[in-house]
């Protein structure tokens, strides 16, 4: 795990104890930092102080209130201390940091209240992270950023950087925790994907590649309008010492907001214009082959050669990651390797099964209307499902890829709606589940078809995450 001396003796609230949390208190103790946690779940909180020499079923340590003069030594893992008690009724004087989930809304949620009482700072992992910098191996960060691609993004450059020999990691967003994986060795480069959640509670990162791929109006419940969200977005790239920056699908009002918002400094020189990798719309035009200027030697797009990079949100993926890798001192054939061998994500137009002719591919993380836009121009003949907890009222990003749906099947509370959108242009089935959804959709696909799950919602109405959902649609494919 990555540790760091500077958190010796120190005191850290942790809040949230899934898979990040967890990792965060284990490198804390590890690094020799007192440390209070808390989850609201009980059960997380059973796992975290139940100690390793313990047989299955017997008594966790105790519970231990924070007053208590000495930490008590049961609960001592590395060279640490562990108490387990509600963070909102502890006296928070002389703690280093509070260190949040991204999930816990700092606009709602009175932990943000309730450290600033005290003059603590509310920070997250990727913070502390930044924080060990200093005493890793030298090495690169590559951090990555925007409304849709993250995911993608993140892993393609990862695998690139991997099959050119290059030792990587990725974390953050995506894969395992950041701070529960080791260190790299000399000349490693971490990619992190960064929600703007993440970005929120990070202050010190510096990136030497930063990448902002798009964004779209998303998550506006936790911010000041558009230009809040916006704002956090823009804060990747203030963070930036000496690092490049690489933008991508950014245009028009947005673009123009984006710069403004980058040239108001928190605390760091920010990066010269000339450091700015703006590609654009990236996109062949008039029959031409788009060049990255970054690259060693003629790099043209070969999306045809990228079987799990299709369709133009995944150009616009590519044409970052082909960038970033550039920048980092990759040549175009070490590119190129990576770009026809990357296997895709799950849950991101992820090619389940073709059965009868008829192709089914699982998009389940398409949660908005503009993510699911660039699946339904890859394929031209759509059997469409979609639905769940709804983000936006109206569909009118994907409008321009109608004609490429044949019907669509809507499901979750926002069914009826997305139905009465779609009537006026394509036939629609109300199924309300997707077991239903996916039966009515195979039952109507020809030879051709694309059968896809690209709901343009969240899942939380019917599912766990888009993860559960992604793995139902692909058990309920496989049956058939």
């Amino acid at each position: 795990m990555i540790t760091s001396s500077t958190w010796r003796g120190k005191r850290f609230a942790v809040l949230g104890l899934a898979r990040s949390g967890r990792a965060t208190v284990d490198a804390l103790l590890a690094s020799g930092a007192e440390v209070l946690a808390w989850d609201s779940d009980e059960k997380a909180r059973l796992d975290l102080t139940r100690h390793p020499g313990l047989d299955p079923g017997s008594t966790p340590p105790r519970e231990v209130s924070p007053q208590v003069e000495k930490w008590t030594p049961d609960q001592v893992r590395g060279d640490g201390s562990l108490v387990v008690e509600d963070i909102l009724g502890t006296d928070l004087t002389g703690f280093a940091a509070v260190i949040v989930s991204p999930g816990v809304p700092l606009n709602r949620h009175p932990i943000a209240a309730h450290a600033a009482k005290y003059g603590v700072p509310v920070i997250g992992d990727i913070e502390l992270f930044a924080q060990a910098r200093a005493e890793l191996p030298p090495h690169k960060v590559v951090g990555i950023t925007g409304t849709n691609g993250k995911s993608t993004t993140t892993a393609l450059v990862h695998h690139i950087l991997k099959t050119a020999g290059v030792p990587t990691m990725m974390g953050g967003n995506i894969g395992l925790p950041i701070l529960g994986q080791e260190p790299l060795p000399d000349g490693g480069v971490y990619v992190l994907e960064l929600s703007s959640y993440q970005i929120d509670l990070t202050f010190t990162l510096d990136c030497n590649v930063a990448v902002l791929l798009n964004v779209t109006p998303d998550h506006l419940d936790r911010y000041d309008g558009f230009e809040g969200y916006v704002a956090s977005k823009a804060r990747l790239f203030k963070m930036q010492l000496t690092g490049m920056a690489v933008i991508t699908d950014v245009e028009g009002p947005t673009r123009q907001l984006l710069m403004s918002l980058r040239d108001r400094p928190i605390g760091a020189p920010t990066f010269p214009a000339n450091d700015v990798h703006s590609l654009g719309h990236a996109r062949p035009e008039g029959g031409r082959t788009w060049r990255p200027m970054v690259i060693p030697g003629e790099m043209p797009v070969g999306q045809k050669d990228w079987p799990s990079l299709q369709g133009p949100h995944n150009l616009q993926n590519a044409a970052a990651a082909i960038a970033t890798c550039g920048i980092l001192g990759l040549h175009a054939d070490q590119i190129r390797t990576g770009l026809d061998t990357y296997p895709g994500l799950p849950h991101r137009m992820e090619r389940v099964r073709t059965l009868h002719d008829v192709l089914y591919v699982n998009d389940s993380k398409a949660t908005n209307a503009d993510s699911t836009a660039p699946a339904l121009a890859a394929y031209p003949a759509v059997r469409w499902i979609l639905g769940g907890q709804a983000k936006t009222h109206d569909l009118d990003a994907c409008a321009p890829h109608f004609a490429h749906v044949r019907s669509a099947h809507t499901i979750g509370e926002a069914g009826a709606m997305f139905a009465d959108i779609l009537r006026p242009h394509m036939p629609v089935e109300e199924c309300g589940t997707l077991d239903v959804a996916v039966k009515s959709a195979a039952s109507v696909a020809e030879a051709g078809d694309t059968v896809l799950l690209s709901p343009a919602c969240a899942s939380f109405d019917q599912f766990r995450d888009f993860e559960d959902r992604g793995d139902t649609f692909r058990r309920l494919v496989e049956a058939l």
